[in-house]
């Protein structure tokens, strides 16, 4: 009888522990399908696309994470490697990543990349940048790395947004699951001042901390940091009417989150989470604490999102002003409807595979980008019913 009691009792702190945590944010779960919608496959033979960026004429820049810079003209279906980029660390979830262009391009042909650079005991998300040349980068400089280097393979965001000031903001992250980063775990970085693990920074077009940033006369504060407490952000997007800044960051087993983004505040990651560790118990019991911002959306059971763009086109009228957000091992992109700051529903577009990337492209359709190593270019276009 008492080893069955013990059983018992050892279950029952087992399911607690496994339990998903409440808090004020409701989880997301299934939501309904979005209606109206098909797709057109663009591009195949892509390997592990990372980000895409159109020019002014129309042609196409995309990355993909084993290090390819790739040209598509409009048009025209052939992929064409750009030379003149730097070194990268490729390996798991490093190399090459985001790319965009500077806002005055159509002036100095300005491209800016993220990438992992460094090797499997040294590496750090890193930025640079070039003047497009026909099919070549040149001049290509380093403009930023992160504060201090890691080891492994895992978490380094990242994402670019430019903001009307012509600084841009650089979204980075924690720096990986289960490793030890001066004799704690690393993720707890993210709450570190002193460093830019587990931050969005702000950025001028140097790769340098602008004289208004939130922190910038905090010596406790690195000048970069404009937000803190965040895992690994992978989307974010800006209204231009209103000038909200969202994005879209990975949780660990479920707990990825939609936050609205203002400067100067802490995410919580990971003293307030939602999420689980991958082994199932839970990393914080804490979801809410005040000083700490809570995410518009959970995401539970995990979608990974990557990719989130802002809708503006006359394709698909009733989608306008809402966002689109990618899954990876939700295999879908999420149609978040909203309302001003808060959100009031929520549609999937299941693809049936990773999705990476999305963007509204200059036609007004959505475009997405599959990470496979046969990946895609995909357009989301209006079907009737």
């Amino acid at each position: 009888m008492k080893n069955r009691y013990s059983i018992c009792l050892l279950f029952g702190i087992i399911l607690s522990a496994c339990a998903m945590p409440e808090g004020p944010v409701p989880l997301s779960g299934e939501v309904p399908e979005a209606e109206g919608w098909g797709t057109e496959v663009v591009l195949t033979g892509l390997e592990h696309p990372w980000s895409m960026v159109w020019l002014p004429n129309g042609d196409m820049l995309i990355t993909e994470r084993p290090g390819r810079l790739l040209l598509v003209e409009r048009d025209d279906e052939e992929l064409k490697p750009i030379s003149g980029l730097p070194e990268y660390f490729v390996s798991g979830q490093g190399g090459l990543l985001d790319v965009s262009l500077h806002p005055d391009f159509e002036e100095n042909n300005l491209v800016y990349l993220t990438y992992a650079s460094g090797d499997e005991d040294a590496n750090r998300t890193t930025v640079g940048r070039g003047i497009l040349q026909d099919q070549e980068l040149i001049e290509f400089e380093e403009i930023f790395r992160v504060s201090d280097d890691k080891h492994d393979d895992q978490h380094f965001g990242s994402r670019m947004q430019w903001l009307p000031d012509g600084t841009f903001l650089l979204t980075l992250a924690d720096g990986g699951n289960y490793l030890r980063f001066e004799g704690r775990w690393i993720r707890e970085q993210a709450q570190n001042p002193g460093t830019h693990l587990g931050k969005v920074l702000r950025l001028t077009a140097d790769g340098k901390a602008p004289d208004d940033n939130p922190f910038v006369d905090d010596d406790q504060y690195l000048p970069e940091i404009w937000s803190m407490g965040h895992r690994n952000i992978q989307g974010i997007t800006r209204e231009d009417e209103s000038g909200r800044i969202w994005t879209n960051e990975h949780g660990s087993r479920g707990g990825g989150e939609l936050n609205l983004m203002k400067p100067g505040e802490n995410y919580g990651w990971p003293i307030t989470t939602y999420s689980r560790e991958y082994h199932y118990t839970r990393i914080s019991s804490i979801t809410s604490k005040p000083g700490m911002v809570d995410p518009k959306v959970v995401w539970t059971p995990a979608q990974a999102p990557s990719g989130l763009a802002y809708y503006t086109g006359d394709k698909f009228p009733e989608w306008q002003g809402n966002l689109f957000s990618g899954g990876l091992v939700g295999e879908q992109v999420r149609r978040i409807i909203l309302d001003g700051e808060s959100v009031i529903g929520e549609e999937a577009l299941h693809i049936g595979q990773r999705v990476r990337d999305v963007h509204q492209g200059p036609d007004g359709y959505l475009y997405i980008l599959t990470d496979h190593e046969d990946g895609e270019l995909i357009r989301i276009v209006p079907i009737d019913q």
